[in-house]
């Protein structure tokens, strides 16, 4: 009679152990298969939020088939104690184990709503902008200027959200000055700045802004960005190339930077400057002469008179040889790239074609018979009537 009775518990043990291992394996299963959302979905997790209430909101919206799944899995991987307040985006069919690790990482948030402080070679904002999860893309809703008055009333709610994003944007050929101009307009930001750097330092780009940063560190962040570009970029340098250090690549890059904002046209514009400065000739590059009147302080709102141009300065390529003491503008990676491998070519001059690019030429010849016919374009668009209202 033990007999049997120890076998039947002893049966009973093997199927249990048997049931409990298949439920472990179909919830690993479960919690490591394809998701059921054909879309991505954004998710916010509130300050103190709880693993279940987070796991519940996701089986509202469609992203995971069982919370209760959901929740062991992050229990099991450590981390249920690990929610970081924001607004996550959570990619279609994204697992149950991915998005444990999106809501536990941290750092900005990957959606809803953003502000961007855009600064601009001619201008700066402020764009309120919203992830359209329809469009996979952030879409604006209100923008405004700064020196303009009173922001619109959608700032000051949005700014009172705790997950809304705040992101710094510079764009390419901005200067130094403009750029610690417009860190001096945002209230996010704290401190003074100890001094303008030195122009060039700083690297374009998109940087993450938090309350309570100071621009001082703000300006670190960008010199130290540029730096690793820069000496990146130089120590994969093409041969022979006329430049005695990383200071003249910057340079050289600063004013292919200003000189086109076409990506495919820099390394062209790079051979043409590179070309002159190996045949002992001027850049005559106007952008020279313009940072040479502003100092990088401003924009220059008209042409060049002839005057400026014969005006000597520093800057002015027009009148010295060789590269100007220092760059005109903060270059971006691509111009940077383009300074130390240029295009092999012969160009030797090259001028505005009316498409927002350039027509280059081995030939003064060419190149006057190519600046006709820019002037004639240049004409004809000033004859042109103005656009009805």
């Amino acid at each position: 009679m033990w007999r049997n009775i120890a076998s039947s518990a002893i049966s009973f043990l093997v199927v249990a152990v048997f049931l409990v291992g298949g439920i472990i394996l179909w919830g690993q299963n479960a919690y490591n298969a394809k998701g059921p959302h054909a879309g991505p979905v954004c998710v916010r997790v509130e300050r103190g939020a709880s693993m279940r209430g987070v796991s519940d909101q996701l089986a509202e919206q469609g992203a995971i088939t069982s919370p209760m799944v959901f929740r062991m899995g992050a229990d099991y991987a450590g981390k249920s104690g690990d929610l970081k307040a924001g607004s996550w985006l959570i990619p279609e069919r994204a697992t149950m184990g991915e998005i444990t690790n999106l809501i536990t990482r941290g750092g900005a948030s990957t959606c809803g709503t953003e502000v961007v402080y855009r600064v601009g070679v001619k201008a700066s904002d402020v764009v309120v902008r919203e992830m359209d999860l329809k469009e996979g893309r952030y879409v604006e809703k209100a923008a405004f200027v700064p020196a303009a008055g009173t922001p619109p009333d959608v700032f000051a709610e949005v700014a009172a959200q705790p997950d809304t994003r705040y992101r710094l944007a510079v764009a390419e050929g901005t200067t130094t000055w403009q750029v610690v101009e417009a860190l001096k307009t945002l209230d996010l930001l704290e401190g003074d700045v100890p001094e303008v750097p030195a122009e060039g330092t700083l690297a374009p780009g998109s940087y993450e802004l938090r309350k309570g940063d100071t621009r001082e560190n703000m300006l670190d962040e960008m010199q130290t960005a540029q730096e690793v570009l820069v000496a990146a970029a130089w120590a994969s340098r093409a041969e022979d190339l006329p430049l005695a250090d990383a200071q003249e690549m910057l340079v050289l890059a600063s004013i292919i930077e200003k000189e086109t904002g076409v990506p495919d046209e820099r390394r062209q514009v790079a051979s043409v400057f590179v070309n002159r400065l190996k045949n002992d000739m001027r850049l005559q590059t106007d952008p020279t002469v313009i940072y040479g009147i502003t100092k990088g302080k401003g924009v220059l709102d008209r042409g060049l008179r002839a005057s400026e141009l014969r005006t000597a300065t520093p800057w002015n390529t027009y009148t010295i040889k060789g590269l100007p003491p220092t760059p005109i503008a903060n270059p971006g990676r691509a111009s940077i790239e383009a300074a130390v491998n240029p295009a092999q070519t012969d160009f030797v001059y090259f001028v505005a074609d009316g498409s927002g690019g350039h027509a280059f030429a081995t030939t003064l010849e060419q190149h006057n018979i190519n600046v006709a016919k820019w002037r004639q374009i240049e004409a004809e668009r000033t004859k042109a009537p103005a656009p009805a209202e």
